[in-house]
């Protein structure tokens, strides 16, 4: 689960596409599907949609959108959804040249109904490509197990979000034994603090909080947090180390958030259901820097951000073009295209 997924596949179909090759994309299942507007979507697909422009419906791209109803449904009937995600397949694949595919958020998701990885892929002949995360020296133990799980039908693997301090270290020691275990390993991205940044809305939507100024300007990048539990004099030391940021303080603590305004402050979040002066509000306002408040604890509210900071979703237009400009540099898609046995 968020290892890029559908930030390769945005880059896949973008290169493909300048090549000449007619791309499509399917996503046979869909774990968490949200409400938009008026109906259920998955926003992995939705956004994959709209930034190429693809025809066929949501109802076709995302055959399975696995919802309590329908998961107690299918369980009753024993549905049969394999046949659903094959009819899918095959009418998007009449239309385009290459058609991508994507997976769930582990080998195992969707097996309960016959549409795990591994069952898909031999559903629909597919090879597959796996993307993981890089995770120190655990790095390459699960794509170890995807190689033994899926045998010859992995074609390779990518690592995404490693450091450029440990990218020399990895790239000469594990991944040599990757290849010797015939796992070619296409690409290793680097990490980039914007790619993992979160909008101050996704920001305010996790905490439940309750946005008192700057509402227009939500839609800011957050690249890092600070917590203004200290003095101001401390304060203004700390908040200048960290551009971009977002600053969690008590809501009564003006001198802090006046500290936090002086300096690169993308929201102020503000904890104990506390609010701030007209002042603080009149300010933030004026320098384009949404107030936040939050009902829980400083504690809490920072808990509460840690887990999903970092892990939020690849739809913004800032991340998309640096996602393509890292993606194109760092992925071999010569190896791919031979693997493939394309032109």
């Amino acid at each position: 689960t968020f290892s890029g997924k559908t930030a390769l596949i945005a880059g896949l179909m973008q290169h493909l596409r300048q090549d000449g090759y007619r791309t499509g994309y399917l996503k046979p299942v869909s774990a968490t599907p949200h409400v938009t507007g008026r109906r259920l979507a998955d926003a992995d697909a939705q956004f994959i949609k709209q930034t190429f422009d693809l025809a066929a419906p949501l109802s076709k791209i995302v055959p399975v959108e696995l919802t309590a109803s329908v998961v107690e449904e299918a369980l009753r009937s024993k549905a049969d959804l394999p046949t659903r995600v094959k009819t899918a397949f095959d009418e998007l694949s009449a239309d385009t040249d290459i058609l991508i595919v994507e997976g769930g958020g582990d080998l195992a998701e969707g097996g309960l109904f016959g549409l795990s990885a591994p069952e898909i892929a031999e559903l629909l002949d597919l090879p597959i490509l796996v993307v993981s995360r890089y995770a120190a020296r655990l790095t390459g133990d699960d794509i170890l197990l995807a190689r033994h799980i899926l045998g010859d039908r992995l074609i390779g693997a990518v690592i995404n979000a490693v450091p450029k301090r440990e990218r020399d270290l990895f790239s000469n020691t594990v991944v040599p034994i990757l290849e010797e275990r015939s796992i070619p390993i296409l690409g290793l991205l680097p990490r980039q603090r914007l790619l993992t940044a979160a909008t101050v809305r996704e920001l305010a939507d996790g905490i439940n909080g309750k946005i008192l100024a700057g509402e227009e300007y939500t839609d800011a990048l957050v690249e890092n947090l600070a917590v203004g539990a200290m003095g101001v004099d401390h304060a203004l030391t700390h908040f200048r180390r960290k551009p971009n940021k977002a600053v969690i303080t008590g809501g009564d603590r003006s001198d802090i958030h006046l500290a936090a305004l002086e300096t690169s402050t993308r929201c102020l979040i503000l904890t104990g259901d506390l609010y701030p002066s007209p002042q603080i509000i009149a300010q933030a306002e004026e320098q384009g820097v949404p107030i936040i408040l939050s009902h829980q604890s400083t504690l809490e509210t920072v808990e509460t951000i840690n887990q999903f900071f970092g892990r939020t979703r690849f739809h913004e237009t800032q991340k998309l073009e640096l996602f393509l400009q890292i993606f194109e540099s760092n992925f071999d898609f010569t190896r791919l295209y031979q693997v493939l046995a394309l032109g």
